[in-house]
């Protein structure tokens, strides 16, 4: 018999690792586009609506605040309902309430839009750290995770060029639009996306968690373990409490605080 992990580690780093490394980093380009637009159009919506400093502000805090609830949501209901479904879904919802921003008639309809568009990128994590560690577990890709912050970077200098042309132009609302496309292209790519096999396997699907290991050994042209997968479905999974049980609660705190 074998595990998913061993499976993984079988299989090796190959073409399906790269392919799936630069889908889920560019989760991270969409995702800094976003984050970094308030940056670029708060000066704008400030003279249009004739805003204070603290309503400017108020944008940004109500952008990570939908982020920060949001994530709550999404990651119970990605442990229950699957990875693959709640990215998706969050992909979709960001792209819509970010298209439906760049035609608030007022400053309230604004800050309400970008703060659901906060709660849709935070869907964003629950695939891309699953997939950060399948990729992670053949060993031999370990430091080429580290290029994955190149993409956040990519996105933040991309939102900053585009702005620097489209806001002088033909305005911040049309900058909404062009951020809000490569979220759309994502979206048309997540069909080579698997369901993450772990989850499959924590749910005691395993026959869908082995189909997903022979695609992955398919692409990559190497071959499976030899035996059965077999490995014990979860009793509970995703309960918010775990966090902060006495086993967990130091990691939790410290991982809060650095972020």
């Amino acid at each position: 018999t074998f595990t998913v992990e061993e499976a993984v580690e079988t299989i090796g780093f190959g073409r399906f690792h790269i392919m799936l490394f630069l889908i889920m980093g560019s989760t991270g380009v969409a995702e800094a586009m976003e984050i970094m637009l308030i940056a670029v159009v708060s000066p704008l919506i400030r003279c249009e609506w004739q805003l204070q400093d603290w309503q400017v502000a108020l944008v940004t805090t109500m952008v990570f605040f939908g982020y920060m609830v949001f994530s709550i949501v999404l990651g119970l209901l990605a442990d229950r309902y699957g990875r693959w479904k709640i990215l998706l879904l969050s992909f979709l919802w960001a792209a819509y309430f970010s298209l439906l921003t760049s035609f608030a008639p007022s400053y309230i309809w604004f800050v309400f839009l970008r703060a659901m568009v906060g709660g849709g990128v935070s869907g964003h994590a629950q695939g891309r750290e699953e997939n950060k560690q399948i990729i992670a577990m053949s060993s031999c890709s370990k430091s080429f995770l580290s290029l994955g912050k190149v993409f956040w970077l990519a996105g933040s200098l991309l939102i900053i060029g585009l702005a620097s042309v489209v806001n002088p132009t033909i305005g911040w609302r049309w900058l909404i639009r062009i951020a809000s496309i490569p979220g759309i292209l994502l979206i048309l790519v997540f069909k080579f996306i698997p369901e993450s096999a772990r989850y499959n396997v924590s749910t005691g699907n395993t026959a869908a968690a082995l189909a997903t290991l022979q695609r992955i050994a398919s692409i990559n042209g190497a071959a499976m373990p030899e035996g059965q997968l077999r490995e014990p479905a979860k009793q509970r999974r995703g309960r918010f409490k775990d966090l902060i049980h006495p086993k967990y609660l130091r990691t939790t705190l410290q991982i809060w605080i650095i972020w």
